[in-house]
């Protein structure tokens, strides 16, 4: 298995490999002397992997229960984080145990925010089953949870102990979160490698995906280990995101997946910038060609009044000001803030 060292506060390591699964509890035993642990998974994922998981992590001397939520982002609430808690307490987690989250984005970031919390603190494991996840939401240690106001307005930075990315889960990915994955790929190239931004619009085979992918992480890896508390640096991987965020909470997270959106938000952002004069002309058009070369939408429905209202309530505002993640051309971005009572007349 390819090894990534993340040297953050809190250091870990990412490995990533094919038929993985079945390793998983010798490897969490490297890292931890567990009596139990928690799986935590949703109902998609649960009936393709959560059987292998169980039995590898027995094999390896814990005792595992497991908790199921409904799959999607409608799920990701406080209630969901609250029943997670119960399941740790009612399965007498102390704070030696160890909570496993088996699944996409959703996943990670519930049961990464739960184990933050638990006992003050308790130590867990990513195993990101989606393509988004591998490359994104599993590393950099953010967990959290929606609100009605907006998307992660509550959570904790809490490092994993170890990350798994098994390359065989993407084999029953379906096509749409596939294209979401795409999306966040697209988006780290955009921000940080031109190569990999012409690359991604060539055919390419399924061991490139899989190079990809560790590029990505590499490239998340650097931007983590220079601003790990997302106080500079590491906001550009908010590329797309303001908007995408803004997008899902307008369509009540039940329109574009999360990759989607991001994609919506990168072309509504990337044409306001370039139209500003903030982005190098043509940007715009080589951006929009490769989202919809991967099947990704480029637009939306939703009046920019509304996205604004719903911007505005995003993570990254700081009292009047808002910070934009913009691209200078492909594979360089910089931020840009803007006075929040203008956000709708720049993107208008």
């Amino acid at each position: 298995m390819t090894k990534i060292d993340i040297h953050s506060s809190s250091p870990y390591q990412v490995l990533l490999g094919r038929d993985a699964l079945p390793k998983l509890g010798g490897l969490v035993r490297e890292k931890s002397s567990a009596a139990r642990a928690l799986v935590v998974s949703d109902s998609n994922v649960a009936p393709l992997y959560l059987g292998t998981v169980q039995a590898s992590l027995k094999s390896d001397g814990f005792k595992t229960a497991s908790f199921v939520f409904e799959a999607g982002e409608r799920s990701k609430t406080l209630k969901t984080v609250e029943e997670i808690l119960k399941a740790a307490a009612q399965n007498e987690l102390d704070r030696k145990d160890i909570i496993i989250a088996l699944g996409g984005g959703v996943t990670g970031d519930m049961a990464g925010f739960a184990a933050a919390v638990y006992l003050r603190g308790i130590n867990y494991v990513q195993v990101p089953t989606s393509l988004l996840a591998q490359i994104d939401s599993s590393v950099g240690g953010k967990t959290g949870c929606d609100l009605s106001a907006g998307k992660n307005l509550v959570g904790a930075f809490h490092s994993p102990v170890l990350v798994l990315c098994d390359f065989s889960c993407l084999e029953t990915l379906p096509a749409g979160d596939f294209a979401n994955g795409m999306s966040e790929m697209i988006k780290t190239a955009a921000i940080k490698d031109v190569e990999l931004f012409d690359e991604l619009g060539k055919e390419f085979s399924r061991e490139s995906l899989y190079g990809y992918i560790g590029r990505c992480i590499d490239i998340k890896r650097a931007v983590v280990e220079m601003d790990e508390f997302e106080t500079g640096e590491r906001r550009l991987l908010n590329f797309g995101h303001t908007l995408g965020h803004a997008v899902e909470r307008c369509q009540n997270y039940s329109g574009y997946g999360h990759g989607q959106a991001v994609a919506v938000g990168m072309a509504m952002i990337t044409k306001t910038s370039q139209n500003a004069g903030l982005t190098e002309p043509g940007t715009y058009e080589t951006l929009v060609a490769l989202l919809r070369q991967h099947g990704l939408p480029v637009g939306c429905d939703i009046p920019i009044s509304e996205l604004c209202c719903a911007a505005l309530s995003d993570k990254k505002r700081e009292a009047s000001r808002i910070s934009l993640a913009l691209l200078k051309r492909p594979g360089e971005a910089y931020v840009h803030a803007i006075d929040t009572a203008k956000l709708e007349e720049f993107l208008s």
